[in-house]
This record gives C-alpha cells, structure tokens and sequence, in this order.
C-alpha cells in the first residue's frame, strides 16, 4: 500500500527538467506540497506555477547550486525558518561527463563528484533529522544502470552512482525501525538534457534503450512510497543489471565500454 503524502511537503532537487521535474509532477498529483530545487530560477518558477495551479498544493521554487559549498546546509536552514518540514527527500540532482578519464577538465569533474556524491550525503544527513523527529520520511536517491558495472568513458559518473547505490542501501538498513525509509532508483538510458551536458548525446546503444522521463519517474516515486529498498526502470535495463551478477567485471567494462563508444 502507498504512503498518502497528501498536503506532506517533498523536496525535489534537479527539478527545472527531466526526471527531477516528472518526479515533482507525480508527487503533485498525489497531493504533496513541493520545494523544487534547481540551479535555473525562471525553468523552477515557472513550473511551480503550473503544478499549484494545476493541483492546489503549494509549490515553492529554490534556486540554489547544490555542489557549492554550503548550499545544502543554507537551504535547509531557510526552509527551516519557513516553517517547513520536508518528509519526502528526492535526492535527483546529478550530471556525468563523457570521455577519457584524463581527457575530462579537471573542474568539471570535481564539480561532478561535489554535486552526484557530496551534496547527495550533505542533503540526506541534513533532512534525516527531522524525519526521524517525527517518526516518518521517505528519501529517494537516484543512481543508474551505471552503478552496477565499470563504465568506461563515463568512468567517474559511473563510479559516483555506485556510491550512491551502495551508500542508500546501508543507511537504509540503519534507519530501520525509526519510520523513515530510503529508495534508489536506477534509470537506464533516459531522454533527458543529461546526454548532451555529458558530451555524447547520442549514438546506437541510446538510441535503442532510450526511455521517456516520465514513465521512470512514476515508477520511482511509486517504489518511494512503498518503501522498496530499489528499483531499476525498464525491462531491458533490469535484465541488464540482472547479468552484472553474473559477469566478470573485466568483461563488464569491455561490454560497457563498446556501448558507450
């Protein structure tokens, strides 16, 4: 049975497109009061119109980079002084880079690694507290396909979803008993702006597994309100992670390696 989130506030992060926006649309029509969280103030403000217009919850817009420092810390201490109680966290904010690993600008990584490991720990460490408080949260932390094998050419982005994949599962098992639970979602390849700020924004394998954000975001925020432990999206890209068990890793990055070429 779902959680009902009607008039509970959720905060998304990443929301001005893709996913992070779908998401925010799914938890608005459930009822959900939402803070979207974006680096671009106008995409943020003006989806907050249409989802409070479209669905009567309140909807306020923070524009804020997560990856610098402090941010997170400064975000939660205005929403704090609002009032406001986030009791759903969507930890969505990411981006990768594609290339040789040392070909990649050296800032563009650390920016990558600050935003998709860093801020995913600073925000999930800062809003744990009060839903432990009250006795009830859900946080949803999104990984990748990614995450389960070596990605050559994505090789850093690949490495920063592993984490999150691994570190979402072991505090999950340490909230156990205390009303709050944590989710992972991996999407597999997903038509988004992701593909074109990574510098490879398409080619065959993308092509051919390539899914709408839409249909990932529902099934995410339905295993969120469930309280599964994971969830991958798509068919294909669940058979995908199923043969990593079985596969060696040098074989791994060999097959990765030829899809992302």
């Amino acid at each position: 049975m779902a959680t009902e989130i009607t008039g509970k506030w959720a905060l998304v992060t990443g929301a001005s497109s893709g996913i992070g926006a779908e998401m925010a649309r799914e938890l608005a029509s459930r009822g959900a009061n939402l803070v979207l969280v974006a680096r671009r103030r106008e995409a943020l403000e003006s989806l907050a119109a249409q989802l409070a217009k479209q669905h009567g919850t309140e909807v306020q817009g923070e524009a804020s980079d997560l990856a610098r420092a402090g941010e997170p810390e400064r975000l939660f201490t205005t929403l704090s002084a609002r009032g406001i109680t986030v009791s759903i966290l969507v930890n969505n904010a990411g981006f990768g880079a594609y290339g040789l690993f040392d070909s990649i600008d050296a800032a563009t990584e650390e920016a990558m690694l600050d935003l998709d490991v860093k801020a995913v720990a600073r925000m999930t460490r800062l809003f744990v507290g009060p839903m432990r408080a009250t006795g009830f949260g859900r946080i949803l932390l999104t990984a990748s396909t990614g995450a389960y094998m070596p990605g050559p050419l994505y090789a850093t982005y690949c490495a920063a979803k592993a984490f999150v994949l691994s570190y979402g599962h072991a505090i999950r098992r340490e909230l156990r008993g205390t009303g709050v639970t944590v989710t992972v979602v991996s999407p597999g390849v997903t038509n988004t702006e992701f593909h074109r700020i990574s510098g490879l924004e398409t080619n065959t394998f993308k092509r051919a597994t390539m899914m709408a954000a839409a249909p990932v975001a529902k099934a995410a925020v339905k295993a969120l309100l469930r309280g599964r432990a994971e969830i991958v999206t798509g068919l294909l890209n669940k058979v995908i992670v199923f043969t990593t068990r079985f596969t060696p890793r040098t074989v791994a990055a060999s097959i990765a390696a030829r899809a992302m070429a």
